[in-house]
């Protein structure tokens, strides 16, 4: 879902679904692993564990540190691989797939690259 936002890919579910099989694909042939595993982890280990929210009455605005919903955490990690992923591909020879799967596999292995 995220793949079909802004853009060329604007509302083009059937491409989203095309990148996401390619991703995949490469992504067992890259480390031999379920691929759905590696999103898994992925998603698991990229989502924000904490976020901050705007605290205050009239004037005054205070910033205060609160927890992240499990829904929103993944939601927030999906959108985070996928945009990393269409900004790695811009301009470059590089697939927006072959970005993906490198991202999925740099966050599923908690990489710093990711």
């Amino acid at each position: 879902v995220c793949m079909m936002r802004r853009g060329g890919n604007s509302g083009k579910k059937m491409l989203a679904m095309k990148i996401i099989k390619n991703a995949f694909e490469l992504i067992h042939l890259q480390t031999g692993e379920n691929p759905l595993q590696v999103l898994v982890n992925a998603t698991m280990y990229s989502g924000p564990r904490e976020d901050a929210t705007r605290i205050g009455s009239q004037g005054t605005v205070r910033r205060q540190a609160v927890d992240v919903s499990p829904l929103r955490r993944v939601n927030q990690a999906l959108f985070l691989i996928s945009n990393a992923a269409r900004k790695a591909a811009f301009r470059t020879s590089k697939t927006v797939y072959e970005t993906l799967a490198d991202e999925l596999v740099a966050a599923g292995k908690c990489s710093a690259s990711s």
